[in-house]
């Protein structure tokens, strides 16, 4: 559930909320590098927990702009 406090970068996007907006590109924890480090997560075992709570988060995230029609 710690994972989940990734989404506080939701609240440097102006404006606050847009319903037509995927996360995924756009907030600063959701860019492209940091995907990839949580992904470099899994492969320690100190890390490993974290990284897959984040890599999820992430897939389900991308899965949400799958599904808004905002990805081909």
């Amino acid at each position: 559930m710690s994972t989940m406090l990734v989404d506080l970068d939701h609240l440097l996007a102006d404006p606050l909320y847009d319903p037509n907006r995927c996360s995924i590109g756009f907030h600063p924890l959701h860019q492209f590098i940091p995907i990839g480090t949580y992904g470099l997560m899994l492969l320690h075992r100190k890390t490993r927990i974290i990284g897959l709570g984040l890599s999820i988060h992430m897939l389900l995230d991308l899965s949400d702009c799958y599904v808004m029609g905002l990805l081909p």
